[in-house]
């Protein structure tokens, strides 16, 4: 096992473990205390977290077992880890710890709430997941709370997946498309998937059998992304926007989910436009564009968590 750590003051601007990785962005993460997407500290506590990592080109050609924990402060702490690795890069990537947090958030707009939700989870970043997972994840989310979307991928890991040891750890990584695929709609629907069950086994078919490959969105333009990603089954642009952002680093993407719904139409009414391609257009516009799915996020914590 190698271990080190990360100082978070040689960052761009502050970091906040637990904000990033269960603030809805991520279900591929555990809490080594069991509390996942249960319990909150302020500015993350002091928990492991852990996850098992496919292959990234440039960083591991293997899958790669992973913890880590924030020590001390959003501005001067640090991320200890564990892995089989060098891990920096690793969870650099994942993490986005090479974003420039502070200039993203002084890009958007000066709107008091995102203001609000800036102060209140200082230090929160988007995640850069692998896509597949991602993919499964959001498909699972329809009509979910956070807390039940990442039972159900904890399940599809440890019932599936491969096991990763790591000295006298035992990990699961998540199913690869031909072990998902491979499965029938009754063994998913075991795990809790209900409705999903035929979704996720489809695209993961179409995964294994080459059809379609959501790496391949990355090549695209933003809008075209999004129109790719919903050629796998049980995806609306809801669901694409969603990976398009927290995987494939899309960060003009605004997912319209019940949350950014209801801030629509509660502060910026204006930017109901009907459908769900010019609504996009407009909120993105007025979270400033670019960056609009990193102000995106910060709103959609603060609301699900009770901030205003």
């Amino acid at each position: 096992m190698k271990r080190g750590a990360i100082d978070i003051a040689d960052l761009s601007g502050p970091f906040d473990l637990q904000a990033t990785v269960e603030s809805g962005q991520s279900y591929l993460w555990n809490r080594a205390d069991g509390g996942t997407y249960e319990e909150l500290h302020a500015h993350g506590g002091d928990a492991w977290y852990e996850t098992v990592v496919d292959p990234i080109p440039g960083i591991t050609d293997e899958r790669v077992p992973v913890r880590v924990r924030h020590q001390g402060d959003v501005h001067d702490g640090t991320l200890e880890w564990e892995s089989s690795i060098d891990a920096v890069p690793l969870l650099t990537h994942l993490l986005r710890l090479d974003d420039d947090l502070d200039a993203i958030l002084d890009s958007t707009p000066d709107l008091p709430l995102l203001e609000r939700a800036y102060d209140r989870y200082e230090g929160m970043r988007l995640t850069r997941d692998p896509v597949f997972p991602c993919l499964i994840s959001f498909i699972c989310s329809a009509q979910m709370r956070v807390v039940r979307i990442h039972g159900m991928q904890r399940r599809l890991r440890e019932t599936y997946g491969d096991i990763v040891e790591l000295d006298d750890h035992t990990y699961h990584a998540f199913p690869t498309p031909a072990q998902l695929a491979a499965r029938t709609e009754d063994d998913l629907r075991d795990l809790s998937l209900g409705y999903r069950a035929p979704y996720v086994q489809r695209t993961a078919e179409m995964v294994a059998d080459g059809v379609a490959d959501p790496r391949a969105a990355a090549e695209l333009s933003y809008e075209e992304a999004r129109e790719s990603l919903t050629r796998f089954v049980g995806v609306g642009d809801k669901v694409a926007d969603c990976v398009a952002l927290f995987s494939l680093g899309f960060l003009e993407a605004v997912p319209l989910d019940t949350w950014i719904r209801t801030t629509i139409e509660e502060y910026y009414p204006e930017c109901d436009r009907g459908s769900y391609a010019e609504t996009s257009r407009a909120i993105r516009d007025r979270f400033g564009g670019q960056f609009a799915g990193y102000a995106q996020t910060y709103v959609f914590y603060h609301l699900r968590a009770g901030g205003e």
